[in-house]
């Protein structure tokens, strides 16, 4: 495994992988790699025969009031996790190689990004689109990974990809859940025990979703106002957001349709922010 400091090194490596007649697959992450990553690792493996994964955290994908600076980082961790999924290249840019001084170009998708964690997050999705295209530009993927768990990002790359006409193929890989349903995510470090069981409202509410919709409830409202209600019976669970949405566009629905009807929700469970869904 070839750890990757500069972007004229990991543009050297593709052009190597290249030369070998190997197809290129990116896991794009912000780091302190878990299990969900591991699954994407795994999936990448499948899809190609050079696999690269970046960590990088990306500091435009912070808001003024997001501290950008105590993002969990564990770099050393990750390269060994890497090089035991038998990745064959790791991109560690630091932000000045990814960003030099006067970087001045962003990305922005204008109408996937707007509504739900758009809202309370407003300049999130700019960065994640600025960044997912200046890796796709070094990397050259022929595929990129991501996971379920991000449905909106996921949403955002994949219309970024179909408008920008960048013929990337999008992989998304399903959620991966710890033993108690709790969807695997770098925040779930920072909950406490009894943070950590109200949290499970979360799972438990999409739970009681996929249920109504199994026994022929198709009204968005009722199956928002129960999911709603289950979480609201957690102290600290703060609801953000509970919506029904298109999966590829973000937009409401006023009727659920099997399989193509997305429950996202987003909550602060005292000052960790979660987010989880389901294709319903």
């Amino acid at each position: 495994m070839r750890k990757i400091i500069t972007v004229a090194e990991m543009r050297t490596a593709v052009a190597g992988f290249r030369a070998e007649g190997k197809s290129v697959v990116l896991v794009p992450t912000s780091g302190a790699l878990h299990a969900g990553h591991a699954a994407l690792i795994t999936a990448a493996r499948s899809r190609g025969q050079a696999v690269v994964v970046s960590v990088f955290v990306n500091p435009l994908a912070f808001g003024p009031s997001e501290n950008f600076a105590s993002y969990p980082r564990s770099p050393d961790a990750d390269c060994r996790q890497c090089d035991e999924l038998k990745v064959d290249a790791v991109f560690m840019p630091t932000t000045d190689e990814f960003y030099p001084r006067g970087y001045s170009t962003f990305v922005t998708e204008e109408a996937v990004s707007k509504p739900l964690c758009g809202v309370s997050r407003p300049t999130h999705f700019r960065g994640v689109a600025t960044a997912i295209t200046k890796l796709i530009s070094v990397v050259q993927p022929d595929a990129l990974v991501l996971g379920q768990k991000d449905s909106q990002q996921v949403a955002v790359v994949q219309k970024l990809i179909h408008d920008c006409q960048l013929g990337v193929e999008v992989v998304v890989v399903p959620t991966v859940r710890e033993a108690d349903g709790l969807a695997v995510s770098v925040r779930n470090r920072e909950l406490t025990p009894n943070q950590r069981q109200d949290a499970r409202a979360i799972f438990a509410a999409l739970d009681q979703a996929k249920a109504m919709v199994a026994q022929g409830v198709r009204s968005t409202d009722r199956v928002i106002a129960e999911a709603t209600h289950v979480l609201g019976e957690r102290r600290r669970v703060r609801v953000i957001y509970v919506a029904m949405v298109d999966p590829a566009t973000m937009e409401p629905m006023r009727e659920i349709v099997p399989g193509r009807t997305l429950l996202a929700i987003a909550v602060w469970v005292d000052e960790v922010r979660l987010t989880d869904n389901v294709l319903l």
